[in-house]
């Protein structure tokens, strides 16, 4: 005869009726309630917590002549006056997995600079000659000691309606060329 109990492998956890068990404390305790959360059962309603709406902050928009170099977080809307492709080295997408990615330089500006914008995969066809843009979340990338402007996944490009802006093509900012200096050296020269 075989009975249930004796066989110990084929047992099934018992289930529980009520409340679960209070949790142990780890390295992080969840901070202290003022009502006792452990009596209430299931029967009992949960008070409604209050959720503040955070009001969204208006974008600071900022000129192109305000960039410098290693900033981000910039909203601004520039003119596309120029674009032209950079081509892909033949070995750059060596996996049969990957797409092959679309890089163009376009350069934009506003009436106080230029600037060259780095346009990767899909922003490439947003960014046509004459079209007026607004960046948000835009950063500086360093490209062989000059600055270039993009957008990652975590900004936007928003094509807007044509804009009266007459670029300022003389001041480009991408011509100028910075170079990285450690401080310390410059103290101990002194």
């Amino acid at each position: 005869m075989a009975s249930n109990t004796s066989d110990n492998s084929q047992q099934r956890p018992r289930q529980r009726n009520g409340p679960p068990p209070p949790r142990r404390q780890g390295r992080n305790p969840p901070p202290p309630s003022s009502s006792s959360s452990s009596t209430r059962t299931q029967s009992q309603p949960q008070p409604q917590e209050q959720t503040t709406t955070q009001e969204k902050r208006k974008p600071v928009f900022v000129k192109v002549d305000d960039l410098k170099p290693g900033t981000k977080g910039h909203t601004l809307t520039v003119k596309v006056v120029d674009q032209n492709s950079v081509p892909q080295k033949p070995g750059a997408a060596s996996s049969s997995h990957l797409r092959p990615a679309r890089i163009s330089e376009c350069l934009v500006g506003d009436e106080t600079a230029s600037i060259l914008f780095t346009a990767r995969n899909d922003q490439v066809d947003l960014m046509k000659p004459g079209t007026t843009v607004n960046l948000r979340n835009a950063k500086i990338d360093m490209f062989k000691g000059s600055m270039r402007l993009a957008v990652d996944k975590w900004g936007r490009i928003e094509v807007t309606e044509p804009a009266e802006i007459t670029v300022k093509e003389d001041n480009n900012l991408s011509l100028v060329e910075y170079e990285l200096v450690n401080v310390d050296e410059i103290v101990r020269n002194r």
